[in-house]
Parts: structure tokens; sequence; C-alpha cells
């Protein structure tokens, strides 16, 4: 079954770390800055480097010894461009740095070169940047974005940085077929449309002109023919292996193909035909036969139905398109503009972008600013692509290789803040129940484990009754982000059309469910050390709505009527009972049949079964792992069944989102200082329109009136009025129900006192201003 299937998927997303480096280099701030960096350094093999595999004692440690960080699983994408998971980007973070830095709030700094020096909680902090910032706001309402980069920065091979490097990295992260995680693209910068216009991929072009169409300037007419012919020979091919699949998998007899089309979330006549199971799979996707074989094929690829499918994938410049971005002004050798036709309340952050080398990651001999040359073809970006495993730049640390889980760094002597004064450092992967252990032990010193109530009451128990002793040393602040469920509206829909009533109100159904047990699953994993929250937002946000605000609402606390579920006198019972009773309602106003209190049928495109995935290390180890269970058995109650796929291994849910597969999942989102809400529910990034990229896709949410306050919202500075568009926003994302807001958490480091010097880690961490900001003082004892 497709549930099944999804378990062979992988993906990822996560938050990063910095590092520091070298042997008696001295640093030129007291404290370092916490951006993200970006760039990458020069990749060298070192058999120095190692992995500590016992505890050790100061004694034993000599300056070889690495310093070993326990991480969850790597996706191995550690390209300043295309990492996603926050594993990911700690190890490129570790090698690169970006043109602007931040404070312990969160606040931007302008004056990088010479230096900042703010206050934070009765200490002076001075932060330092590779360069500075002044922000001119122009009578016709453009806005200047004037850079000064440091004339004196090297990367970690030596090669000098220039202001060239920012202006290809920005390219990069702005041309039409970039599909990372970044946004930059969507600022308002002058002349952005018109570079990126004109450029689409075959696939895209064969379907707009139609099957009829006789102009073969970018594919062939066999390509075509055999295009257009999916209809007639993919969903029949795709209903035959999924009926074999259920067969020799055991859960249908030899042709019951109602049972294995019920199986697989197909409704059709009893003693249906494959004719019949074809024809249900044709109408689900509405003619779009590529989406339906990558979801509903139990073995096969697009690539079977049509060969060279690469060729169908590859992007062409069908039309005119500027040759540059105009906006994008170089002004020297270590400045430049970039002008924004409008006033953008992101921009800042968008565009305090990595700098990465042009020599490493683009091709020198394509670089021409005068020309139009910018590093690579425009719509070829293979080169980027091609060292996304191998991370260079100008950060504290050289990336050396990822080998048997662990990625190993040696220190950046050229590093701009002074040479790290650890020379080594592993990022060892290391599974959620071993992270505690591995400290207490000695393979481990560093890491970050889930700060659930066990994993407090091991810390007090190793530290002789206190949460901090001479054994363990924890640091503990508000998570930058929050707990999730996610639901896919294209995968969780009636009809094959996500948007619709009965659609929302199917997955209105489990939310509500899900909903009732989250303060029961919260508390008894985090205690106090986590909330529920009621909005898909970080309580850390300015943005995040109080419960004193007007229209303030618990999360799916209303029937399907508009009624209040709850009352304030309901004991715990009551309220999951009320919830199963309300959410029989949702799925009735669905299309579900309802006989006896139980879901007898479901909808065409629906079904009576769905899974949803949760990396809870398959010992359930996930702070929603009981709010599944508990849902689970109680819509067992009335005939719907939840599958609880628990996860070994977290990368196989990041690759079930990324190729749209999931139903349901578990997981978090890292925010960011401001609330913008482009790269997570702007439809357009989502659907691979004029601005492809970002994490839209997961939820697949289509909504204009979403659309257009998201934009509103990025061309104000007035936060008040911001904050009133977020809350209408927000309202909308729960109105689709395809995010169940879960908890706010704090997020807790532990370092091993016996072999840390606590005194070098990073003072008064923030959330905003993690550990690492400062790495390269950090020592062992």
């Amino acid at each position: 079954m497709k549930k099944i299937l999804a378990l062979v998927l992988t993906g990822a997303m996560c938050v990063g770390l910095l590092s520091a480096c070298g042997n008696g280099g001295s640093s030129d701030s007291s404290a370092s800055s916490a951006s993200a960096a970006s760039s990458a350094s020069a990749v060298s093999e070192s058999s120095t480097a190692s992995t500590s595999e016992a505890e050790s004692t100061p004694a034993q440690r000599d300056e070889n010894t690495p310093l070993v960080v326990g991480y969850s699983p790597f996706s191995e994408k550690f390209s300043p461009f295309f990492a996603s998971t926050a594993y990911d980007q700690d190890v490129q973070g570790m090698t690169q740095i970006s043109l602007l830095t931040s404070d312990r709030q969160g606040a931007m700094i302008y004056n990088g070169i010479e230096g900042e020096t703010i206050e934070y909680n009765g200490t002076p902090y001075t932060y330092y940047g590779p360069a500075d910032l002044e922000i001119v706001e122009n009578e016709d309402g453009t806005v200047d974005y004037n850079f000064t980069l440091r004339d004196d920065l090297v990367f970690s091979d030596g090669e000098p940085i220039t202001i060239d490097d920012v202006i290809f990295s920005m390219y990069v992260l702005c041309d039409p077929t970039y599909d990372g995680a970044s946004t930059l693209f969507s600022l308002p910068i002058e002349g952005m449309d018109a570079y990126r216009t004109g450029i689409a991929k075959v696939i895209d072009l064969m379907q707009e002109a139609g099957p009829d169409n006789t102009d073969f300037t970018f594919w062939t007419e066999d390509m075509q023919k055999a295009f257009w012919n999916l209809e007639n020979v993919a969903p029949k091919a795709i209903a035959e292996e999924i009926v074999k699949y259920c067969v020799d998998n055991g859960y249908n007899e030899e042709g019951d193909i109602t049972g294995a089309a019920g199986n697989w979330g197909f409704s059709i006549p009893e003693n249906g035909t494959i004719d019949d199971f074809a024809e249900a799979l044709k109408e689900a996707y509405a003619g779009d036969m590529i989406s339906m074989i990558e979801t509903e094929a139990a073995g096969s690829t697009v690539a079977d139905f049509l060969p060279d499918y690469e060729k169908y994938e590859e992007y062409v410049e069908y039309a005119e398109s500027a040759p540059n971005i105009t906006g994008i002004v170089k002004t020297g050798d270590y400045s430049m503009t970039v002008k924004l036709t409008e006033v953008s309340a992101t921009a800042i952050y968008q565009l305090a972008t990595t700098i990465a080398p042009l020599h490493y990651y683009g091709e020198k001999d394509k670089y021409d600013y005068d020309n139009n040359m910018f590093g690579f073809t425009k719509g070829d970006l293979s080169h980027v692509r091609s060292v996304t495993t191998q991370p260079m730049g100008a950060g504290p640390y050289k990336f050396i290789k990822f080998e048997n889980g662990t990625v190993y760094f040696e220190a950046n002597e050229l590093y701009y803040k002074g040479c790290p004064k650890t020379k080594y450092i592993n990022f060892l992967e290391t599974q959620e129940a071993d992270k505690l252990n591995g400290v207490t032990t000695g393979t481990i010193d560093i890491t970050d484990p889930s700060f659930s109530n066990d994993t407090v009451a091991a810390i007090e128990k190793a530290n002789g009754g206190e949460l901090n002793g001479d054994v363990i040393t924890v640091s503990t602040v508000d998570n930058l982000g929050y707990g999730y469920i996610g639901i896919n509206a294209k995968n969780v829909s009636v009809g094959g059309e996500p948007g619709s009533d009965a659609s929302k109100n199917l997955r209105r159904a489990f939310a509500t469910v899900f909903s009732v047990y989250r303060e029961l699953g919260v508390r008894s994993y985090y205690g106090e050390r986590a909330d529920v929250i009621n909005y898909p937002i970080s309580n850390t946000s300015w943005a995040a709505p109080q419960a004193t605000d007007d229209g303030y609402r618990v999360a799916f606390s209303v029937d399907v009527d508009g009624n209040d579920i709850y009352t304030s006198d309901m004991t715990d019972e009551e309220k999951y009972d009320a919830a199963l009773q309300a959410a029989l309602g949702f799925f009735e106003a669905a299309g579900y049949t309802v006989e006896d209190g139980k879901l007898t049928a479901a909808p065409e495109g629906a079904a009576l079964e769905y899974e949803v995935l949760i990396p809870g290390d398959g010992t359930g180890d996930h702070p929603s792992f009981m709010i599944l269970t508990e849902a689970r058995d109680a819509l067992a109650k009335i005939g719907m069944k939840l599958i609880v796929t628990d996860l070994t291994n977290s990368s196989d849910l990041w690759t079930a989102l990324d190729a749209q597969e999931a139903e349901m999942w578990c997981a978090a989102w890292g925010a960011t200082v401001d609330p913008d809400m482009y790269q997570i529910y702007y439809s357009d990034v989502a659907n691979g329109g004029a601005n492809p990229g970002g994490d839209a896709y997961r939820y697949g949410i289509q909504d204009e009136d979403l659309d257009t306050m998201i934009l509103q919202a990025r061309k104000s500075l007035d936060q008040s009025y911001r904050k009133t568009l977020y809350k209408a926003c927000l309202d909308i994302i729960i109105d689709w129900a395809d995010e169940i807001p879960v908890y706010q958490r704090q997020n807790a480091i532990i370092f091993s006192t016996e072999r840390v010097d606590m005194d070098t880690v990073t003072p008064d961490i923030t959330t905003f201003y993690g550990w690492m900001s400062e790495i390269e003082n950090t020592v062992l004892k």
C-alpha cells in the first residue's frame, strides 16, 4: 500500500551550528556574531582528524583530540544553496560566512567592519561582520541597500573574497531554475521579474502547447506523442501494479480489484475491473499523469513510461528575457547596491546571503560582470549542484569528509575572526536515544537531546540531583520554531479537490482528534518545558497571537456547525468523547457514509485508512507520539484506521515529504526573526509557478486570499499592521486544516562539564544567538 511505500522515501530540514578554528589564533572580537554563515572551505583529507571513541582524560587529550558533537542523521546536502535540514545547514554553516550578522536579540548588525557594541543583560558585547550596510529610501519609493565588504577577507583556500563572490551567490539564488530554500528571488528587486521570465521546463511548455502542437523547437514529435499518450497507458498500468502489489503482500486475494483499490484509497464499484480502477486514478488527478505516477505507483517511475525523462525535465529559454537583474549593481571591487522598487520588511534578512566562493561553486571563465556573465550559464546550475556534498567557504572550519556517519572538520587558519582554538571538530550521527548516554560515557562532548521528562531525570541523576553539575551542563532557551502535525492537502482530500469544503472537513476531522490530545502528549513528554500552542507560529515571534487578543481561539475547538466543542466544566474523558463526536460530524460533512456512529464508506478520492509518519527512532521517542497513538485508538472506534509509522531514521520523513508522498507527518519548523510566511505558505512557491522553491509543497495550500495577505505584509514596516495581517493568515491556515500546531518547547544543549571548558563557550546564549555563534573560542579541557 502507498502508506507502506512511503517508508522507503527520505528527506530533511534542520537548524545550524557554527564552529571555530585554530591553534593560538586570536579573535578580533570579544563576542562573535550569530548569523548564519555561508561559503565553503577547501576539501582535504587529513589522517590526523579522528573521532573520539572512548572517554579520555585531560591528560590523554592533546591538540589533535576532536571536539565531538552528537547530531541527528544528515542528508548530505551540505551546500550553502541547497541545504534544507537543520543538520545539513549546520554543516555548511561551519564552512561559510554571510554578508550580514546579528546580535543576541536577532537584530541585524549594520556596521560589521568596525563592529557594533550592544548591551545584553547588562553586559556589552561587540559584534563584527564581513560588511557594512546603509539603507537609503528614495523619494520615488525605491530603496537602496548599499553594501561595503571588508577588503581583507579570504576563503579557506587562500583565495581573496570580493564583491563578485557576493554577486555570484545572489545570481544563483535568483536563477529561474533555483529550487533551494532561499526566497531571495521573491524580493521586489528591480529587474527581477524580467530576468526570471522566458525560461521553463520542457514538460511544462509541452503541456501548455497541447497535443496538437506542431512546433518542435524544444522537443521532438516522438516526445510529444509519448507524453500525451500517458493518459491512455499509465492509469491502467499503475492500477495493475497496485493490485499485484497488494496481492503479493497478502493484503488482498487474487482478483480482488475493488479491495486493492480501497486499500490504496480509491473507491470503485463492487466487483470492479482494472478499467474501473484506472478510470478512478485518471479522474483523481484530472489528467495530471506525472503526479499520478509519482504519487500512486507501486514500483514504477515516470521514466518507465517516458524514456529519457530527463529531457522533459530540462529547462529551456523559450522567450526573450533580461540578461541581468538591473537592481543588483556592482559599484566597486568591494561594494554593491541592491535596489528594491518598494519597501520590503523582509529584505534585510533575505539579503544577508552566504558569500559562496565563485571560483569553487561557479566557473570563473563564465564570470564577466560587464558582459552579463555571472559564473554559470543562466538556467544551468549543474556545476553549483555538483559540489553539494563538499562544502567550501570562509567559515571557521574546513570540511574534510563525511564518512561512516561522521562529518570531519579542521580549523580554518584564515578565518577572519581568528583561527579557532580547537583544531578538529566531528559531527557524529547519533540516534536520539544515544545522545545523553554519549555525553555521560565520553563519546560525545556536546549534543542536543530532546528535553523530555526522562532526559531531565537522567541528567539530574548523573549530576547527583542537579540539572547542572560536574558531569553535565545544560543551556536552555525558547526554541525559535514550533512542533506541528502536518497534513498534505492533495493526499488527504475528497474528489481530488484539496481546497473544497469536503476536503477541508476531512482534514478537520483528523485535526480535531489530534488537537484534543495535545495537552496530554506534550505534558507527558516535556512536562513544564513546553506549552501547547494554538496557531502555527513560534511564540518567540512578535506576530504570535496571544490569549488576550481579540479573535483568539483554541485550535480546532468548534464542530462542523461552528459551535464550541468543549465547555469549561468538562473532564478530560468528556473532552475526548466530544472531540470524537465532532470528528464524526466532519467526516459525514466530507461525504463519508455513517451508520450507527461508524464510518462505513469513503467518498471518492478519500479512504478509511490513512498513515501518519513520525520520526521517533522506532521507540516512540517523540513529543507527538502519544498524541498519535491516542488519536489512533479513538478513531478506530468510529471506523477510521490511522496507521502510525514510527521511523527509525528521520531522513526517511524528509524524503517522503520532498516526494509529496506523505499523507500526514510530525515535524517542527525552524523560524526566522521576521515572521514572513512566504517560504512556507505562499502557493506559487509550492507549485513551480513563477517562483519555484520553498516548502509550501508540503501542505499544498492554494488560497488567493492567503497569498495576497502574505505579499501585503511584506510591503509594510508597520508592525501592528503586519501582525493583524498575519493573524488573518493564520486563521486561513487553520481553516485549511493542513497544519495542527502542537507545542512551543525549550531547546537544550548539553555539554560535558568534565571535558568542555565551559568558560570558553559562547556567553549569554539566546534564541537568536546559539552556542556555536562563537565556536572559534570553544576548547576542550
